[in-house]
């Protein structure tokens, strides 16, 4: 299924939408939005499947366009959001760049961290900063939203408790994150809102690019118009979905509807320094990892962060070429303007 919030009120009105993104139909008789939903998945997921058949054969009475500007996030507001950094070769690249070794542990115990979930933004809202000097970037990735998950859930049967899968924008703002970091506490002002694709799909959506719970598809994203990225996500994932949920669980039950993000997507390429697209590379997923890159090889950073009126698309496609989850596509605002 594909599924998605159009924006009205704090936690959006459900909406099922076509596999081809063009109609979708309201679902509100079945639940009145995507967290009621999943409060109750066992009853509700029949009954959604059989809408979403009868709109892509186009007999969904009520069925009406689609459009991508009128979602909110999946979930608006949700009761758990938490980031993994299940491409360690990014992290690698983050220390390598200021001269620090990485613990080998970080290739076996994931690095998590728990983000505030009060506001989650629709895939074509804008970014909002207070000033460029924040160091405002993009970073793409991809996230799954649970059902309820007993706490030690171990990580294979983890998957099974997985139900949507969306894209993220997880914005972050480099400037503000070593002041914080060195506070020994983590991430808060440096971690803004997120922006979530327009649209959730269930795993079987993706068919064979969805195995061993990672999503075996390019991420593709560009700044200003320009191609920035286009990484596999299922290739360097050293960390699959059903590990980072175990993580969590260790020592805590998952409530239906907590979202669990990838981390950056990022690809080894040659030597391990990766390369730009127009070097006949795949690219980044951030503005962060580029400037690694110039550190490592040319001492210093060249590429400047996001400023007031860049534009970021993130969106990922399938065999077809046709867009799965629809795309994030923002534009940076100074806050008040």
């Amino acid at each position: 299924m594909k599924i998605a919030s159009l924006k009205n009120g704090r936690d959006g009105t459900l909406v099922l939408v076509s596999r081809d993104l063009r109609h979708a139909v309201d679902a509100t008789h079945i639940e009145p939005t995507l967290q009621a939903a999943l409060d109750d998945w066992a009853r509700c997921e029949p009954a959604l499947e059989k809408i979403y058949a009868e709109l892509n054969a186009g007999l969904a009475t009520g069925a009406f366009d689609f459009d991508e500007r009128d979602c909110a996030a999946p979930l608006p507001r949700a009761y758990q959001w938490a980031d993994g950094s299940a491409y360690v070769n990014h992290v690698e690249l983050v220390r390598k760049a200021r001269g620090a070794e990485m613990p080998a542990s970080f290739w076996t115990d994931p690095l998590m961290y728990q983000g505030a979930s009060d506001e989650m933004l629709g895939g074509h809202d804008d970014i909002v900063a207070g000033s460029e000097d924040w160091g405002i970037d993009f970073e793409g990735e991809v996230a799954v939203i649970t059902g309820d998950v007993p706490m030690g859930t171990d990580a294979i049967a983890a998957r099974g408790h997985i139900r949507l899968l969306m894209l993220v924008n997880d914005v972050s703002l480099r400037g503000l994150i070593p002041g914080e970091l060195a506070k020994g506490f983590g991430f808060f002002q440096s971690k803004p809102a997120s922006a979530f694709s327009p649209v959730a799909v269930t795993p079987d959506e993706l068919g064979s690019a969805w195995r061993d719970a990672k999503v075996h598809l390019p991420l593709l994203s560009s700044l200003n118009g320009r191609p920035f990225g286009k990484p596999d996500a299922g290739v360097d994932m050293t960390f699959d979905f059903g590990q980072l949920i175990a993580h969590i669980a260790r020592t805590r039950n998952l409530a239906a509807g907590s979202i669990v993000g990838s981390g950056t997507v990022s690809n080894r390429q040659g030597t391990g320094h990766g390369s730009r697209i127009d070097e006949g590379g795949v690219g980044y997923s951030c503005i962060a990892e580029v400037r690694m890159i110039e550190t490592i090889r040319d001492g210093k950073p060249a590429t400047p962060f996001m400023r007031f009126g860049d534009r970021v698309r993130i969106e990922m496609r399938d065999a077809g070429g046709s867009s799965v989850f629809g795309a994030i596509e923002q534009s940076v605002r100074r806050a008040g303007g």
